[in-house]
């Protein structure tokens, strides 16, 4: 039976391999790949290896893509013959799926021989040979060439100008960091590299118009045997002007710059800048803020791009445009002009929200911005917000205790660190102090009614695009629950967690987060993001009034004992990109909340929970843990709230593209929540050294629908190590029958979300 197999499993993959060559053009000849040959004894054979892959790359065009010894996407291509339509499944077949044969009549020998001689020149080796053949088989061709290269030139030495004059000594005072290095190998890239690295150099030292191409850098073979010389000059022909260190001298500033405008309405001085056309738009101290350069200031690039990038990252602006112009005064000074297009002050936005979650609730929200940017003449940004929504659940066991909400928010942010003491900030991004008050009314229908509080003041700060942080001195939270029924209560009596859901809670103290991030670099084949934060509460004043709840010396404030803990979250996130269209992305959360002093649990609000639509997608939204407590077998009417003083979380996704807007996904989660303190109502739920044993594990796979303006993401999974069930009898893998009712019912679980997980 296997020799028939492999036997049935040769015809195809001949009959495949065959078909290849079938459509083929009269005349043409498949091209599969040329070969690179190095040949030279006078080399070691290990660098003989490296010049051979190095120059295989280079050889153009690429042949059809092989898999296996076969041609895949040029089968499909050929399988869909003649389409006539530009749509359809044969359409898709032949121009998505397939790939058009590579055929030997575009590809020019000589065109690849020069490119390998020139390669092979340019890293040193200056006596390099290079041939080019074809060999032919059946109705396919390869390409044969031979380098014979010899050997490779280093440098015996590098030489920078000497002479007195400004620009030869500053181009001298560059060498300390020089990328020519005496013994290593001549390189041509390294020496553009290097003309790039004194230009920039030379621009942080006030030589405005001074270029890369203005340097050259000779080089004498003629020293020693396969030595080089290397001389740094700046060209003989570069302009006047590249030669001239500059100050700046006027700063002149447009603050309400329109093409359609006279701009030149008013005039005024402040300190050293002179402000056209402002009319009490903007008051002057933001310009000290924002613009690093100032008058007989040095040039350089780095003020130059600082300075262009506050003005960007203010927000206040449509377009920011800034040149420069040589001064008309004595000595060598330029004129920096900065031209900006205010945005409209006054916006107004409403957004219509659809909700999901895997607690089969699903409703709307209803959204109103008012913004005024510029609120005070200092840059400022008010927004004040207002909401509404409703969530419902259609069918299942809450159907009929739907959820009613309400609120406001106001927030106020300066740009610029607001404080008793000055923070100077030396970063192109401005950084920002944030006060926040909001409001929210929440009725869940036949339970209970939750009014919560919040306000915050902090600041926001970045040293560049990848680290960013966010201190709040305070954050204060007040949460007071009102009409609660006796339906609600007589659960509370038969499952005592869920008061917690409705006790008071008075949370105040300063948090910090931090967060580094490198996902914006689309190039790079791993990027990491990194957010980490800690949340102390109440510290100070349990410090300051001595509260122990173990003695019973609880402290109150409004008559609420306020709340003294300290939470530490953090979460890691790896992408690995293995294409532009497929993707391997990656989650770690873990965190810790301990209570003392004044609190012997943490708040309601604060605890972990895990689960649904971004987390454990097997496994119903706050549903699962702390530890092996099975929560199912609680008698409650209600969605479940199990939460946790711990928590760990694991998720990987591959993520490819299927169809221009389609995504598809293959995903598995794991992870839990525990308890830090024994609790008898939930067994099993303290965290202990055997908490690995205690992860669920889910897998699934999804679409996602990215229309551009949103992703609408759809995922089913199931789990496969439960941690509620008997050690020994958690991994349920056996057990898994798609075509079992009961089954399906049970474990697989349908995400509708809006949105990646993560």
């Amino acid at each position: 039976m296997i020799k028939k197999l492999a036997y049935i499993l040769f015809i195809a993959l001949f009959a495949c391999s065959c078909s290849n060559t079938k459509h083929l053009p009269d005349g043409e000849l498949l091209y599969v790949g040329g070969n690179v040959t190095v040949k030279d004894s006078t080399i070691p054979r290990k660098e003989r290896r490296a010049l051979q892959l190095k120059l295989k790359e280079i050889i153009r065009p690429v042949p059809n893509k092989k898999f296996l010894g076969l041609r895949p996407k040029l089968f499909f291509y050929n399988l869909a013959g003649n389409v006539k339509k530009e749509k359809g499944f044969r359409h898709w077949l032949k121009y998505k799926m397939g790939e058009a044969p590579v055929l030997f009549s575009q590809v020019d020998l000589e065109y690849n021989r020069s490119l390998l001689q020139n390669f092979s020149e340019n890293n040193g080796y200056f006596t390099t040979r290079t041939s080019a053949d074809s060999t032919r088989k059946g109705k396919r061709a390869i390409a044969n060439y031979v380098v014979t290269p010899g050997k490779q030139y280093k440098i015996k030495s590098v030489q920078f100008p000497t002479d007195s004059s400004a620009i030869g000594a500053a181009v001298g005072r560059t060498q300390r960091r020089s990328l020519l290095k005496v013994g290593k190998p001549y390189n041509l890239e390294v020496i553009k590299a290097e003309r790039t690295r004194i230009d920039t150099r030379l621009k942080e030292r006030g030589f405005f118009y001074m270029n890369a191409d203005y340097l050259k850098v000779q080089v004498d073979s003629t020293v020693g045997k396969y030595e080089v010389d290397l001389i740094v000059k700046v060209k003989d022909e570069a302009p006047a002007l590249a030669k001239k260190v500059y100050k700046i001298n006027k700063i002149v500033i447009y603050p309400n710059y329109s093409l359609n405008v006279d701009t030149l309405k008013t005039a005024e001085k402040y300190n050293d800048f002179t402000i056209i056309g402002n009319e009490d738009l903007f008051k002057p101290r933001i310009w000290d803020r924002t613009l690093y350069f100032k008058k007989e200031d040095l040039y350089n690039r780095t003020d130059h791009n600082l300075s262009l990038n506050r003005l960007v990252n203010l927000g206040n602006f449509k377009f920011v445009k800034n040149q420069f112009q040589v001064a008309d005064t004595i000595g060598n000074y330029l004129d920096a002009y900065y031209y900006l297009t205010p945005v409209p002050q006054k916006s107004i936005r409403v957004e219509l929200l659809a909700k999901t979650n895997s607690a089969n609730y699903t409703g709307s929200e209803l959204k109103i911005n008012w913004s005024h940017r510029n609120t005070f003449h200092g840059a400022e940004f008010l927004n004040i917000s207002a909401f509404g929504g409703i969530e419902v659940q259609l069918g299942g066991k809450n159907n009929g205790f739907n959820v009613y909400r309400f609120g406001g928010e106001g927030s106020l942010t300066w740009p610029r660190f607001i404080a008793p003491f000055q923070i100077k900030s030396a970063s192109g991004f401005v950084p920002r102090t944030n006060a926040t008050i909001g409001y929210e009314f929440q009725n869940r229908q036949k339970l209970y009614s939750l009014q919560t509080f919040k306000g915050s003041f902090g600041y926001a700060w970045k040293e560049n695009e990848r680290k960013e942080h966010m201190l709040n001195i305070t954050e204060i939270t007040y949460a007071r629950p009102s009409k609660v029924t006796d339906l609600y209560q007589e659960q509370v009596d038969l499952n005592p967690s869920l008061k917690n859901v409705i006790a008071k809670q008075l949370i105040f103290g300063p948090t910090y987060n931090y967060t580094y991030n490198t996902e914006m670099n689309k190039r790079k084949k791993n990027t990491f993001y990194y957010k980490g934060g800690i949340d102390f509460s109440g510290n100070i004043a349990g410090l300051l009034t001595g509260g122990d709840i173990k003695k019973g010396d609880t402290i109150k404030v409004f008559d609420i004992p306020f709340s003294q803990f300290i939470k530490i979250q953090n979460e890691f996130k790896h992408t690995f990109k293995f294409s532009k269209t497929s993707e391997l992305k990656s989650r770690i959360i873990a965190g810790v909340a301990f209570a003392y002093g004044n609190s012997d649990e943490i708040p309601f609000s604060k605890q972990f929970f895990i689960g649904g639509t971004n987390s454990l997608r097997a496994f119903r939204s706050r549903a699962l843990g702390p530890g092996t407590y099975d929560g199912s077998n609680e008698i409650s009417q209600f969605i479940p709230d199990q939460s946790g003083d711990v928590k760990l979380e694991f998720n990987t996704e591959y993520r490819t593209k299927i169809y221009r807007f389609i995504n598809g996904a293959l995903f598995m989660d794991a992870g839990n929540i525990w308890l830090l303190n024994k609790d008898l109502n939930k067994p099993g739920s303290q965290f202990s050294k055997d908490f690995m044993k205690e992860i669920a594990v889910g897998v699934g796979a999804g679409l996602r629908f990215d229309f551009n303006f949103l992703v609408l993401r759809t995922d089913l999974a199931f789990p496969i190590r439960k941690p509620f069930l008997p050690n020994g009898q958690r991994w349920v893998i056996d057990e898994i029958n798609l075509g079992s009712g009961p089954w399906r019912t049970n474990n697989l679980i349908f995400n509708l979300a809006i949105g990646y997980p993560f």
